[in-house]
């Protein structure tokens, strides 16, 4: 599983111009789901974003984590974070989760969030033409991936 974390002061998703996922100060989270990954990797992502610490603390570190400022996560699905670039100029995505295994480890992953560690997540919705607007806050973008953890 692969996840780009990016600290913002505001987010949205919109479907058909339709706002369907909305938060303030919090993470955008963009998810991309392989064919081999588990709720074991879920597990683990969704712990290490819950206590990713990278909101300023009363000195101006980066120190404290999403609960601790109230946060939110805006999460989307994106099946493009597994893009293979080195053949020509056509991106492949063959190593991107086929939808009926990513859609459910995806709410999952999602479930988790909310469910243990009390954060309140908000979604596109899977395989939806979607628009993201937010301000990245920092900026602050960090690249989580269950091979690397």
């Amino acid at each position: 599983m692969r996840v780009v974390v990016q600290r913002c002061s505001r987010a949205e998703v919109r479907i058909d111009d339709y706002a369907v996922g909305r938060i303030e100060k919090g993470f955008v989270l963009l998810v991309g789901i392989t064919d081999t990954d588990s709720h074991e990797q879920a597990d683990i992502l969704a712990k290490k974003i819950a206590q990713l610490r990278v909101f300023e603390d009363a000195d101006g570190k980066m120190n404290l984590a999403l609960n601790e400022v109230g946060g939110a996560v805006l999460s989307i699905s994106q099946f493009t974070l597994y893009a293979d670039c080195r053949k020509g100029n056509r991106p492949s995505f063959i190593r991107a989760a086929r939808p009926e295994t990513a859609a459910p480890l995806y709410d999952y992953f999602n479930d988790t969030m909310r469910t243990q560690y009390n954060l309140r997540v908000e979604t596109g919705r899977f395989g939806a033409d979607m628009k993201v607007d937010f301000i990245n806050d920092g900026p602050v973008t960090i690249i989580l991936d269950t091979d690397d953890l």
